[in-house]
């Protein structure tokens, strides 16, 4: 009998978790359906690389705004209905982009596609964290850090073969229909997402206790240096996902296929890394882990800013980076559980992780004005330089979250 009992908060965890990672790869996958598509778009439609590079800004700017917003309304109504309107936009994006004629449709499709994308986390930790059993909370971190890794390597062999055999407007439209299967599982099972047992608050009207709430949010320090956090972090992977392979390659006279895979050794280092973190993260203290990972790997780029490592061990020492970076992920996302229950309690978990994740779009959409003039300017070094001194002050603000965030509010 007690292993019945066991058995079904078990199979109602794997759901949600295998559900909102499904999600959480799409959305990923979103992020990379325009740049994808720069090759045909950027003839078609006559664009400069600035121009190019214009729509993934706005994809970034709507989806960083649109996460703080989102966050206020997954704590008032629900994430269920957020997560599936999100979804829904991202489809809407992928038709738009389709039948788009000419710059300004582009852009309307990338802003689209940032305010689909700009749901999923706050949406998606409401979820995780009301509805799946706090034992198994790391590991469900874990697969949605994973998922989103899937959805990035999937991306550019779907979109890539689908544009050169078909064309680029059939590549839009195929990733519209993979989000509306995504929407079509979620809908079919969406009684496993219901967390509208919210918010019980007291006291004033709903809007006063909505104002209210936002400021205590952006007033409370140890949710501000989450988003710093994030910010640092993300503007370090930034650097590493947009310029680490030119940087490689002119160090280490590495080919420029050579250079590409050891940004992949990375990202693949990072989900191996991923799937061993959510078996650590709930050891040792996350402060601790994520002091401990992030340093590792900010030691690595230290190594290759040096300029010593022979070129053998580039690749491997990518890996290695990736893999300790990665170990730091669940510890990271409940860390941030922390620091919200500590502050503001569950109902406060869609305006935490809304405003907190906006600092992973400011963090990409800054990286490439600040490393972009470093490069230009041949100081290929001082690229690894800026990593390490970036994933190091995220170590520090990690620490002074752990210091503020009660080790019992996980």
């Amino acid at each position: 009998m007690s292993a019945s009992i066991e058995a079904s908060p078990v199979r109602s965890d794997v759901v949600v978790i295998a559900l909102v990672g499904f999600a959480h790869a799409v959305s990923h996958f979103f992020h990379l359906v325009i740049p994808l598509l720069f090759p045909w778009l950027m003839p078609a439609f006559g664009l400069s690389f600035t121009q190019a590079g214009a729509l993934m800004s706005v994809f970034f700017v709507v989806s960083g705004v649109g996460q703080a917003l989102a966050g206020l309304v997954v704590d008032r109504i629900g994430s269920k209905p957020v997560l599936f309107c999100g979804v829904l936009l991202l489809a809407l994006s992928g038709v738009l982009l389709g039948v788009a004629q000419n710059y300004a449709m582009l852009m309307l499709a990338a802003g689209v596609a940032g305010a689909g994308n700009s749901v999923f986390h706050p949406a998606d930790f409401t979820i995780i964290n009301r509805r799946v059993t706090k034992a198994r909370l790391g590991h469900a971190f874990s697969v949605h850090g994973l998922s989103g890794n899937l959805g990035w390597a999937l991306a550019p062999l779907v979109m890539t073969v689908v544009a050169t055999q078909a064309g680029w407007r059939v590549a839009a439209f195929s990733a519209s229909a993979l989000a509306l299967i995504s929407f079509a599982l979620l809908f079919a099972l969406r009684g496993q997402l219901d967390d509208a047992q919210a918010v019980r608050v007291t006291g004033k009207t709903s809007a006063d206790r909505s104002c209210v709430s936002t400021w205590s949010v952006l007033r409370s320090p140890a949710v501000l240096l989450c988003f710093v956090f994030f910010f640092l972090i993300t503007a370090a992977f930034g650097a590493l996902q947009n310029f680490s392979a030119a940087a490689l390659k002119a160090m280490y006279d590495l080919s420029l296929a050579s250079a590409a895979s050891c940004l992949s050794a990375y990202l693949l280092g990072g989900a191996a890394g991923i799937a061993v973190g959510g078996f650590v993260a709930y050891r040792h203290s996350q402060e601790k882990i994520i002091a401990l990972c992030i340093s590792f790997g900010a030691l690595i780029s230290l190594l290759l800013a040096s300029g010593v490592v022979v070129g053998w061990a580039v690749l491997p020492l990518m890996a290695v980076m990736g893999f300790g970076i990665g170990i730091a992920g669940p510890s990271r996302d409940l860390l941030v559980r922390r620091a919200a229950t500590q502050a503001f309690g569950e109902a406060s978990y869609g305006r935490v992780y809304g405003f907190v994740y906006s600092g992973l779009d400011a963090g990409l959409a800054t990286a490439p004005l600040i490393f972009g003039p470093i490069m230009d300017g041949g100081h290929f070094s001082t690229l690894w330089v800026a990593v390490a001194l970036l994933q190091g002050l995220a170590v520090f603000s990690a620490l002074l979250v752990g210091r503020q965030a009660d080790p019992d509010g996980v």
